[in-house]
């Protein structure tokens, strides 16, 4: 994957323009309730500050009408938040499209980049617009990597120079290399409710993968195709054929044993089954020791690993057990691990694992995208300014 670095190029005296994703959780009053993603991107802005540009910082906040201000989904609070961490002041600029004011040393954050009508659909006169306040173009938010938008794809194809920040590249680089050329064995922990939402995703990689380890409710439905009963657990009966051909495409570890429980609750008592002994009013919801011993050895002779999602209820105590022990066999392994996805960061954070991982991916949409081998408009947008 070939595409310009932020890091390579000389940028003094220059107008640099990033797009950073800065959509961050809020509560009720406004207030962020989780900086993360602003953390992230201070390095790009930073590189860029002292590489003596002028710098331009825009992302999207929430779910605004395009064409029209909305308080509650303005940057004001970003811009407060990043201007904190950089230690400097950063202005909120409005109406930014027909041009800004900035001197080299400066950064601006530029209001919601969904106020402006034709943002979502990449309408090529706003992206010319974008392009024509800048020398350089920075995409950082590889979040949004899979939309093809006016300042994540339009822009890139008409501003002078179009390059991925730090955080944009270590994503590719840490996928590229655990996808398409990865050392072997390549293992795959995928897990969540249904296989319908991930279906693409798990067929894309038997493809790929020498291992592939189901979890969650994607598990039931292939313990449903491989004859065992799975009591009243979530599962997809209609997916079974297609569960079939990916067992077929890869190998599916199954487990030996299963941790089950008449209800999902804090309160539940849970027992411990062999995969064969799951009752009619059973809920499966975590593997048992044998099955976790099985999938640790798994991982610790594997070369790569991506791991997309927790192997049980982990949110309660009784059902994480399994994630507890899958997560620090990834992190204890010699393999070249990476990690994506909301569930899979807060099981990453709850058992403080993170040291272990070698590359974690903040992205959600874009993250399961590229592990479904889709391309990313964004992506091909740079490459093709390479």
């Amino acid at each position: 994957m070939k595409f310009k670095r932020l890091a390579d190029l000389e940028l003094r005296g220059q107008r640099v323009f990033i797009r950073a994703d800065l959509n961050v959780p809020q509560d009720a009053s406004g207030a962020i309730t989780d900086d993360t993603r602003i953390r992230a991107s201070v390095p790009g802005i930073r590189m860029a500050l002292e590489k003596g540009a002028a710098v331009m910082v825009t992302s999207h906040l929430g779910r605004p009408k395009e064409g029209v201000f909305d308080a509650r989904d303005s940057l004001a609070p970003v811009a407060k938040r990043l201007a904190e961490l950089l230690g400097r002041e950063v202005k909120l600029v409005t109406d930014w499209t027909g041009g800004v004011e900035v001197k080299p040393g400066e950064v601006l954050l530029l209001e919601n980049c969904r106020f402006n009508a034709g943002e979502k659909v990449d309408d090529e006169v706003l992206s010319r617009k974008i392009a024509a306040l800048c020398d350089v173009y920075v995409n950082d938010a590889f979040g949004t990597a899979h939309r093809a938008e006016a300042t994540t794809h339009g822009v890139a194809r008409f501003a002078k120079v179009a390059c991925a920040g730090p955080l944009m590249a270590a994503e590719l680089d840490a996928l590229t290399k655990a996808l398409r050329d990865p050392k072997r064995p390549l293992v795959a922990i995928v897990a969540g409710s249904k296989v319908s939402t991930k279906l693409t995703i798990l067929a894309a990689l038997a493809k790929k993968v020498d291992r592939l380890i189901v979890g969650g409710g994607i598990l039931n439905t292939f313990l449903l195709a491989k004859g065992y009963q799975v009591g009243k657990s979530l599962a997809e009966p209609g997916l079974l054929e297609e569960s079939k051909r990916i067992m077929a495409a890869t190998d599916v570890p199954l487990p030996a044993d299963l941790v089950v429980a008449g209800e999902m609750s804090a309160r539940a008592r849970e027992s411990v089954t062999g995969v064969n002994g799951v009752a009619a009013d059973d809920m499966i919801l975590d593997i048992g020791p044998k099955s976790v011993a099985a999938l640790a050895k798994i991982l610790g002779e594997a070369g790569t690993i991506v791991w997309n999602g927790p192997v049980g209820v982990f949110e309660i105590e009784q059902f994480a057990r399994g994630t507890q022990a899958i997560a620090h066999a990834i992190a204890d392994s010699k393999a070249y691990s990476i990690a994506g996805g909301g569930d899979t960061i807060a099981a990453i954070n709850k058992f403080g694992v993170a040291g272990g991982i070698d590359y974690i991916s903040t992205a959600g949409g874009a993250f399961l995208e590229f592990l479904e081998g889709k391309t990313l408009p964004a992506v091909a947008a740079l490459e093709a300014r390479a």
